[in-house]
């Protein structure tokens, strides 16, 4: 498996941000890189956009003026597209647009030679039906970069229906001969970044028009319990609500509108506002100079209790009773088949399996309080609770007494089905089980590109293999019975693993 070398020449299609991104991991890389664009100020600006970015690098230090130097020289401005004749690879990166890509590319496969590659950077069209429109379908197939292509280490080399494998292998090997992280994936909708990232969007959104808890307070759940990097509602706003919703619609209508992929009303309102987050000035919150962030709903403190008595196995929330002794809390332990109770002064407080806290109590368990998965219960700084309606009198400030003797935060949202992290965790790894099922990506290349790709404190699967693919299951279950929905019915590969027992993982989890 050879990389291309640094002779070979590379083209790039398209100036704008992507494009003008993609031609500096080129230039950093060693290639002579050769840009062009149909608008001729649209090259100009792209050209005149990668050379401040090096002279800004120059002048922080980062790079000396003979490697500025070197690489804008490199740098090869196309005013035709006979000018990338002798490319051995094209990338191009214009308009998400079939029709529009595939007459750009059926122009310089005309004039190349027999042996280069064309790459398609695209996020949702397909390569299968790119390559379809060209002579040599085999040579084609995406070279999916994500933005900033310079900085996010992620790289989706995805295989249409045609595609040599031997033309992978080589984009492949040149991912990682250009310091980038690359997975193989399948041609299907949102290849695997922008297909198992859905249900991160879809169950905030759901949250939010159930009203669970505020924007605010769930993306610090999501922050400060969960360990993702952003929320769901400020990584949206980010995005931009129009970029974010048209991804998610593009999906649900290529997937033949599966509810797993069902667009948000909350969100199509917002677009049709024009409050598309960040650049807009509005999303779901606020920005600009005098732009006030609404804080999250944090309980206020509580007492501390005196008697913890930990009745079964807590699974992953095992962390708890170490954390409960650590700040002087005296702690039993009592052997229970089945079981998995916190008894807080009294007190019966559950992982949520699920189920809220008033079905729990009406199928007969005593637990009227529940909490949610977190990242790391040890080193967090946050957890969600919820109470049923007919828990005892004082119950949730008796849990979030004890909650907060462990030095956490407690948040506190309405009695929902699987509370925040936990649902989401649980449709995060269920997609990327659906993704290794229909070979779309291997789980290790999954939970890559979602760690690489997005940020994501762990991989979907590398979760689900720490939580229990049984207890992922019994989660998916327990939504579906409570929602009466297809969107939480479990992947065919994650029930097998709930049975089996088996991880997804056999090594290191990513």
């Amino acid at each position: 498996m050879n990389a291309l070398s640094p002779q070979d020449l590379i083209a790039v299609i398209g100036a704008g941000a992507m494009g003008s991104g993609i031609v500096q991991v080129a230039l950093n890389a060693g290639h002579r890189v050769a840009l062009y664009d149909a608008a001729p100020a649209a090259l100009a600006k792209g050209v005149a956009s990668i050379d401040a970015t090096y002279r800004r690098l120059l002048e922080k230090g980062k790079i000396d003026a003979a490697t500025h130097a070197d690489r804008t020289a490199r740098l090869l401005p196309a005013a035709t597209l006979a000018d990338l004749a002798d490319a051995a690879l094209v990338i191009e990166a214009i308009v998400e647009n079939l029709d529009i890509k595939a007459s750009v590319l059926g122009e310089v496969e005309a004039l190349l030679g027999e042996h280069a590659i064309i790459a398609t950077n695209t996020s949702s069209l397909s390569v299968t039906a790119i390559g379809a429109r060209l002579k040599r379908p085999a040579q084609v197939a995406g070279l999916h970069f994500f933005n900033p292509a310079p900085l996010l280490p992620l790289v989706e080399i995805v295989s249409g229906k045609a595609t040599s494998p031997e033309v992978a292998d080589t984009l492949f090997a040149t991912a990682l001969a250009w310091k980038k992280t690359p997975v193989r994936c399948a041609s299907t909708p949102g290849f695997i970044v922008n297909r198992v990232a859905r249900p991160f969007y879809g169950e905030a959104l759901r949250l939010l028009a159930d009203r669970a808890a505020s924007a605010a307070t769930i993306d610090a759940i999501l922050r400060d319990a969960g360990g993702f990097r952003m929320g769901a509602f400020e990584l949206m706003d980010l995005i931009g609500h129009d970029v974010n919703y048209a991804v998610t619609k593009s999906v649900y209508d290529a997937l033949y509108q599966d509810p797993r992929y069902k667009p948000s009303l909350l969100q199509k309102d917002l677009v049709d506002a024009g409050w598309l987050g960040r650049k807009s000035g509005q999303g779901f919150y606020p920005y600009g100079e005098n732009a006030v962030r609404p804080e999250p709903a944090v309980a206020p403190d509580a007492p501390r209790p005196s008697n913890i008595i930990i009745e079964g196995d807590l699974g992953v929330a095992a962390p708890l009773a170490q954390l409960a002794r650590d700040a002087g809390l005296e702690v039993a332990v009592t052997e229970a088949a089945g079981r998995a109770l916190l008894w807080i002064d009294g007190v019966a407080v559950a992982l949520t399996d699920g189920r809220s806290a008033l079905r729990r109590l009406a199928d007969g368990d005593p637990a009227g309080v529940v909490f949610d998965l977190a990242f790391d219960y040890a080193g967090g700084s946050a957890i969600a609770l919820a109470a049923a309606d007919l828990a005892q009198s004082g119950a949730l400030q008796t849990a979030t007494g004890f909650f907060q003797a462990l030095g956490k935060r407690v948040l506190v949202v309405e009695d929902v089905p699987g509370l925040v992290i936990m649902r989401t965790v649980a449709m995060l790894a269920n997609e990327a089980a659906d993704v290794v099922q229909q070979g779309v990506a291997s789980a290790g290349d999954t939970d890559l590109a979602m760690v690489n790709g997005v940020n994501y404190p762990r991989g979907p699967l590398a979760w689900a293999d720490l939580v229990g693919a049984a207890t992922v299951q019994r989660v998916l279950a327990n939504l579906a019975a409570a929602y009466g929905e297809d969107r939480y019915r479990s992947a065919p590969l994650m029930l097998r693993h709930a049975l089996n027992g088996r991880p997804f993982h056999t090594g290191e989890p990513v």
